[in-house]
């Protein structure tokens, strides 16, 4: 168990790294962004490969750190039933949606977009608008992206399966969590309310003159 663990961890450092890398993407696109729509504006000159950078470069930022979100646990999850459940149970879930659901889909995904993205090396695909990019690094992101994101599935796996067996501790059960976040929330609200309402029957009350 060891050396798996140790190949979580080299995929944990992996993840992070390129997830925190291509986070800068999204800025890129937003100011190429802002200059296309202020030069379209101001010249009435419009670039077709400069708008399809702009998706270029979130596709990107999106596919690529699809795995970090999942070693971070940031992906949207319907809490209502799981988070009722022990956090044995809630292992067994992740360690079962791991091997059912997102190991088989990313495997098919990456059956699909490896000869796709061959083909458009072979062929020297390009967009359909007229000067447009290359689509290559499009297909190759897809692939790099589903490949990251079945890696980080196997290491979330071996991590959950280290946890069930009491290898390494838990680490939402030690760490800072949503759940803990929204009760500490909830407890500050419920604090606010309850100073409100003594303020309010505070000034209700008339003050009584000597």
């Amino acid at each position: 168990m060891g050396a798996l663990l140790a190949l979580s961890r080299g995929i944990d450092r992996i993840t992070t790294l390129i997830g925190r890398s291509v986070s800068w993407l999204i800025l890129l696109a937003v100011l190429i962004s802002a200059t296309n729509a202020i030069i379209r504006k101001v010249f009435s000159i419009s670039s077709n490969a400069w708008l399809e950078a702009q998706w270029y470069l979130f596709g990107a930022a999106f596919m690529l750190a699809s795995a970090w979100t999942l070693l971070d646990n940031e992906h949207i999850r319907i809490d209502v039933i799981y988070g009722r459940w022990s956090r044995r149970a809630q292992h067994w879930i992740d360690v079962i949606g791991t091997v059912l659901f997102l190991l088989p889909f990313t495997t098919v995904m990456l059956w699909l977009t490896w000869p796709a993205l061959m083909g458009s090396l072979r062929t020297g695909e390009v967009s359909m608008n007229a000067g447009g990019l290359a689509l290559w690094p499009v297909r190759g992101v897809m692939v790099a992206g589903f490949g990251l994101l079945f890696a980080q599935g196997i290491s979330e796996l071996i991590k959950k399966v280290a946890v069930m067996r009491g290898i390494i501790p838990d680490p939402i059960a030690h760490g800072d969590t949503h759940e803990a976040a929204l009760r500490e929330a909830a407890l500050m609200v419920v604090g606010l309310e309850d100073e409100q309402k003594a303020a309010s029957q505070a000034a209700d009350t008339p003050e009584r003159r000597p």
